[in-house]
């Protein structure tokens, strides 16, 4: 027997379940219900509205196996055979983070495919895999942004028990896993959730779409839809954390923020299961109060991204100034992220033309609850081609850039492929199957960069499906000269990471830094790290005495009485007495 329930508060609705209309009972809260004996897992169902032309999937789906206009169907939860009964989570602090997308991660691109390459994480050193959104879309693949199923894990990706079972792996391995979970919005094809109810608000759009209605008529269903949603990923897939999509596009007037709210559902949560559960927002405002505990008056979230670290590190590595980079880009900007973790706050910022965001409390904020990175999905991605920074720097300023995040008292982040150098770049790619929908989105994205002086035939078509085959792993580059390389130096840096306790410590008021022409040094307990960034050796002062070299990206590393000897374009982690 399956109890479908459904809520649509302003209009009716009947089941379609084994090819037959059934007629729904209606409660006051705005929930229609029915019981039927002869539906269990894996009966496909839809529900008809009296404004639609057919049946529509079940906006709290869990499976939608013949893509998100098809059929919904019965997925029992409770069937999985864990085998990680024995896994106790995997915390935020300390960790190291790896973005990877399921699509391109591997040639097969589903969850099972990527269970292949697990082990190379764990050789790697890495704590956590945090997953690009794989709630269903429509079309074969997809950045997963334009998601419409907010409880379906994508069936081409492998469904329900793909995703289980890719966790379950995860576990096994020792590797926790975080979800990217997008609720800012609806994509733009098979959004069928609002037909049923007011999910979208008043207050317009942002840039991806239709704003969700957190704080009009009938928003506590809702959030009810989101607050669900969130807990069913951390309870019935055992997920260890989720990641936010773009929390500054939530609009929300209500007393208690959604944010908030979350937070204080997914605690309860984590001490039920008994074991950590971190929910980390993707935000646009440099805002600690995300951050800062409920106890202290803020959301008590446990992490926010830091785009601010990753602007001072590209600029200074990369020369790049345009756009939003506009701000970034010196050796006192460095230190300011270094020691503050935002360099806009409180400050003028020309790309906004106005005054952003506020300063990070050092003292009682911890480094861990910034996640940085050097690379991720949208800072490759949303570039005209895709290229990443193996395509832009010497091996030498890529060595010291892996330096500079893997020594940084924040939660770092690697992308996928960054660990050997990939070359190949990790475009936009997208799969709509309607021609009116594919032709908006390609002339979007060249319109886009044709005002930045980008020809048409430059910018690659998203819908074109060599787009996404170019942006996928080649995995034959970890063994060759060059790329293995810098494979092995991500692998000593986060040993190094790992083993002293100095370079995971995350006391924001403990780092100091200091910098002359084209070099830095960055204090860390007992450890120092010095880079230089020019393309000739330098001598820097360490202001200690230096007792032994911990790890060199480049030979020929000479220790003074309170200085180093640098070669060009290289780094150097020292213990210091």
């Amino acid at each position: 027997m399956t109890l479908f329930e459904v809520w649509v508060p302003e209009k009716t609705v009947r089941l379609q379940v084994a090819g037959e209309d059934r007629e729904m009972e209606r409660g006051d809260d705005g929930w229609w219900r029915l019981d039927v004996p002869s539906a269990g897992p894996g009966s496909d169902y839809a529900y008809v509205l009296p404004d639609a032309e057919s049946p529509l999937p079940d906006p709290r789906s869990k499976w939608q196996p013949e893509g998100v206009h098809g059929p919904s169907r019965v997925y029992d939860q409770s069937a999985f055979a864990w085998t990680d009964q024995s896994w106790t989570g995997r915390q935020l602090p300390g960790s190291v983070l790896y973005e990877l997308h399921i699509g391109t991660f591997t040639p097969s691109g589903t969850f099972d495919s990527a269970i292949s390459r697990l082990d190379h994480l764990v050789d790697l050193g890495v704590d956590l895999v945090e997953l690009l959104p794989v709630n269903a879309f429509n079309g074969e693949y997809n950045w997963g942004y334009d998601g419409v199923c907010w409880y379906a894990p994508h069936s081409a990706y492998g469904g329900p028990d793909g995703l289980k079972r890719f966790v379950d792996a995860c576990h096994a391995r020792g590797l926790g896993v975080v979800l990217d979970v997008v609720y800012n919005h609806f994509g733009p094809s098979g959004a069928y959730a609002p037909m049923f109810a007011p999910y979208l608000s008043a207050h317009g759009s942002n840039p991806w779409g239709d704003s969700v209605n957190l704080d009009g008529p009938h928003a506590d269903e809702v959030r009810r839809y989101i607050t669900d949603s969130v807990l069913m990923w951390l309870r019935d897939y055992h997920v260890d954390g989720l990641r936010l999509d773009a929390v500054h596009a939530l609009v929300d007037h209500s007393a208690v923020n959604l944010l908030e709210q979350l937070a204080v559902e997914v605690e309860s949560l984590s001490a039920h299961l008994g074991r950590p559960l971190a929910l980390i927002a993707e935000s646009d405002l440099n805002d600690p109060k995300l951050i800062t505990p409920r106890e202290a008056g803020g959301f008590g979230l446990q992490a926010q991204w830091d785009d601010d670290v990753h602007h001072a590190l590209h600029t200074l590595l990369t020369g790049e100034r345009q756009g939003y980079y506009g701000d970034f880009g010196s050796l006192d900007c460095l230190q300011s992220v270094l020691e503050g973790a935002f360099f806009h706050a409180g400050t003028w910022s020309s790309f906004r033309q106005r005054t952003h965001g506020r300063p990070v409390n050092r003292l009682s904020t911890p480094g861990h609850r910034f996640v940085a990175f050097l690379q991720n999905h949208d800072q490759i991605g949303n570039r005209a081609v895709g290229d990443r920074l193996s395509a832009l720097l010497s091996p030498g300023l890529l060595k010291v850039g892996a330096t500079l995040l893997l020594t940084a008292p924040f939660t770092p982040m690697l992308f996928m492929g960054e660990e050997w150098a990939a070359s190949s770049p990790w475009q936009f790619f997208t799969s709509h199957p309607e021609p009116e929908l594919a032709a908006a989105v390609r002339n979007g994205r060249r319109s886009e960069f044709a005002a930045h002086g980008w020809a048409e035939t430059e910018v690659p078509d998203p819908q074109d499906p060599a787009t996404f085959e170019r942006s996928k792993l080649d995995w034959e580059e970890l063994a060759k000269p060059g790329h293995a390389e810098i494979h092995d130096l991500y692998k000593r840096l986060i040993a190094l990471r790992h083993s002293r306790p100095e370079l995971s410590d995350p006391s924001l008021s403990k780092v100091e830094v200091w910098h002359g022409d084209q070099h830095v040094v960055i204090k860390r307990g007992g450890c120092l790290v010095a880079v230089n960034l020019a393309p000739v050796t330098q001598t820097v002062s360490l202001r200690s005495v230096p007792s032994k070299v911990l790890l060199a990206t480049e030979p020929g590393v000479v220790l003074q009485r309170d200085r180093v000897e640098l070669p060009p374009e290289s780094a150097v982690v020292v213990a210091a007495r």
